[in-house]
Parts: C-alpha cells; sequence; structure tokens
C-alpha cells in the first residue's frame, strides 16, 4: 500500500542501523512538488474565513506540506477576538483592539475530536505489541463494564464506530465520578453492533480499556508513545493557557454554564472528566499536528523515533479506518478518493493526509468563538481541494 512504499521510500539508513525518516523542513513550493498560485489560493481562502462581521472563524492556521516540506505555514484573524457572546443580538461582544490576541502559526487549538486519532494510535501501538486483540471482547478487558460484555463489543467496533452505542452520554450532568463511571458501565447499544454510529462513547470505552491494560493514564500514554518521541513539545492535555478562545458557554445553547473558554478544554463531557478523554481535551499547534501526519505518511517514523511499524500504520487506514476517517469529500474535498485519511474536530479543527501523493494539510480555527453555530466544512473541503489541485498543477 502506499503509506507503505511512502514510508520506505522515504527513510534513511542512521548511523545505528535504524531507519531515520527526514524531519519537516520548510521549502518553496516548487521543492515540495506542489504548484505555487493554488497554494497561494489556499492562503487567500483561509485568510478570509476570519474575515467580516460574522466570519467563519475568528482565527485560523494552515500548514500544508508534501514529502518532508512545509510549503504552507500561514495565521489569520484572532486567537481571542470576542469577551463574551450577547443572546439578545446574536453577536459577539467584540474586545477593544488592543485586547485582542492575534492568532500566530504556534497559537495551540482545542483539538477536540481529532484527540480520538491520539487515542487510536494509542490502541494500535498496543495491538503492535500483541497485548491488545483488534477484534477481542471489550469485556475481556474490562469485565466490570457489563453492558459492553453482554452485547459482545470488540476492540474493532471501537475503533471503527460500529459497536452501536449513541453518541453520547450527558456525563457533565453527573454529581459525581462514580456516577460518571457507573452511566458508561452500564451504557448497552442502542443500534446493532456491526452499524456505523458516530460515538464518543466509543473512545471513551477504550481509553478505559488502555487505562487497565496498561496501567498508565491517557495522558501518559499519548505522552510517552506520541509526542514526547516525536517531540511535539506543543501538544497535550490542558489546560493550555496560551491557546485560542472557544466558547462562551452557557445554556441553552451549551450543556454547562462555564463563561468564555480559554486553555480549557470545550468538550462538556471531556471538561466533566477532568480534562483527559479518549474523545476530547487535547491541544496542539499546527506545526505539531504537520510533524504528526508527517510521521504517518512516513510510514510511522520521524527522524529517528519510530511509533508504529508501517504494517500498522497501514492498519489504520484500512477503510473504515481505525480512529481516522478515510476519503471523506464532505471535508477533504478533491484529496479524497484514493485512500486520504483524517478527522475533524468541533471547535474547528481539522487535519488530512494523503498516502497516495505524499500530502498533508492542517487547518486549525476556532469556530465557535464567541458561540457554537451548525457546523460548516465546506471551508475544509474547499482547503483540500487546493491542495490537491497544487499537486496535479504541478505534475
Amino acid at each position: 500500500m502506499p503509506t507503505v512504499a511512502g514510508g520506505q521510500r522515504a527513510a534513511e539508513r542512521g548511523g545505528s542501523g535504524q531507519l531515520s525518516a527526514p524531519r519537516l523542513r520548510h521549502g518553496t513550493p516548487e521543492r515540495a512538488g506542489l504548484d505555487r498560485e493554488e497554494l497561494r489560493r489556499l492562503v487567500r481562502e483561509v485568510r478570509i474565513l476570519t474575515t467580516g462581521r460574522r466570519p467563519w472563524a475568528a482565527g485560523t492556521v494552515v500548514v500544508a506540506g508534501r514529502g518532508p516540506v512545509i510549503a504552507v505555514e500561514e495565521a489569520a484573524g484572532w486567537a481571542v477576538r470576542y469577551a463574551a457572546y450577547d443572546q439578545e443580538t446574536d453577536s459577539g461582544v467584540e474586545l477593544p483592539p488592543e485586547a485582542r490576541v492575534p492568532t500566530r502559526v504556534d497559537t495551540p487549538f482545542d483539538l477536540a475530536s481529532l484527540t480520538k486519532l491520539f487515542t487510536a494510535v494509542a490502541a494500535v501501538q498496543q495491538i503492535e505489541r500483541g497485548t491488545l486483540g483488534i477484534d477481542a471482547l471489550v469485556g475481556a478487558y474490562l469485565p466490570d463494564f457489563t453492558a459492553a460484555a453482554r452485547h459482545g463489543i470488540t476492540v474493532r467496533q471501537l475503533l471503527t464506530h460500529t459497536s452501536g452505542l449513541r453518541p453520547e452520554l450527558p456525563l457533565y450532568d453527573c454529581a459525581d465520578a462514580a456516577e460518571r463511571l457507573a452511566l458508561l458501565r452500564e451504557e448497552a447499544p442502542v443500534g446493532a453492533p456491526g452499524t456505523y454510529c458516530y460515538s464518543d462513547l466509543n473512545m471513551l470505552l477504550l481509553q478505559h480499556l488502555l487505562e487497565r491494560l496498561t496501567g498508565r493514564t491517557l495522558d501518559v500514554l499519548v505522552r510517552d508513545g506520541i509526542t514526547r518521541p516525536l517531540g511535539m513539545t506543543a501538544t497535550g492535555f490542558g489546560p493550555c493557557p496560551g491557546a485560542a478562545a472557544t466558547e462562551d458557554q452557557r445554556r441553552p445553547w451549551a450543556k454547562a454554564d462555564r463563561g468564555m473558554l480559554r486553555g480549557e478544554v470545550h468538550d462538556e463531557n471531556a471538561w466533566a472528566l477532568g480534562g483527559v478523554a479518549g474523545h476530547a481535551g487535547l491541544f496542539s499547534t499546527g506545526r505539531d499536528l504537520a510533524v504528526f501526519c508527517r510521521t504517518l505518511l512516513a510510514g510511522g517514523s520521524y527522524g529517528p523515533a519510530r511509533i508504529l511499524g508501517p504494517d500498522f500504520v497501514d492498519l489504520l487506514f484500512v477503510p473504515p479506518g481505525l480512529g481516522f476517517a478515510v476519503d471523506q469529500p464532505w471535508f477533504m474535498g478533491e484529496l479524497a478518493g484514493r485512500g486520504a485519511a483524517g478527522h475533524t474536530g468541533f471547535t474547528g479543527t481539522s487535519l488530512v493526509l494523503d498516502p497516495a501523493t505524499d500530502t498533508f494539510l492542517v487547518l486549525l480555527a476556532n469556530t465557535v468563538h464567541p458561540r457554537r453555530r451548525p457546523p460548516d466544512s465546506t471551508p475544509r473541503a474547499a482547503a483540500g481541494t487546493r491542495l490537491a489541485r497544487a499537486v496535479r498543477k504541478a505534475g
């Protein structure tokens, strides 16, 4: 498959005999094998997303490249633009210009559901080590999760959102941790196992399984197994004080009354769980996520570090994908079609990596600042299409 071949082609022999994949570096569009004019259009269109009275997002960061070359790394708009949301006028209360915080390329964003990709990689690392069976019963690892055990939910079903579990539970309304845990343990599928239903609960169960299996918490698994070896020093679970602001979170539009959020996880269930959750909670930058993408495109290696073997990277991307969504034009645009993989996050984040063309695209945005709106992935798809055309026009 392209991921394995791409990883082997990109790798170089280090002095220790280990495969060492080239690190990312900045370069011209031509050096990356991308069309300059299409990339200019990509940057211009992403900048426009932050303009006007009601922009798509207050701030954006876009990072795009091919092979080990970053050809685009741009920031636009505001990491913090609003003091609050005014329900009567249905608009944000703008901060004075001197109090606003501009978006920079190193601004961290609340990743929301991009966190699921890291949970999935942590699970596949255990599969590679032989400590976790992909088709094993969840009940074999979590016998006290009685509903999952009774209904025969498997690890693969959690990773592919085919467990039949509902999208979420109101854990944020529980009185304490014991009540939240009891809800998860007793939650039975509402759909037939094997039927696709995107659910945060899948990754919450997977988190509990990984923590039970390894004796380590998810934040430690992600740090020690992914971010630290890859040098992703700006990636981790919150709090993250310098992050882009998200929502003036209040009922009735939100599920909790927390006020304007900055550096604290936006997702109400992740917040109720202390900020570390299998489905949400990570913060990161565009550059760090580019490293994550490059690592997977290079067969699981980056520099001297290896977080997965090439065959197990491929396993992540076998349709319908383990944690990753595969070939979804609604947010990938014309990058979709030949095995592109990625995900979106409710706060406005997304990433796509395309093994067929060795390209990656990271688009970070705080679309929920100052409050959530009906999701609109048209700009994400448009950015993916620009990058795909940049590949084609460069030949």
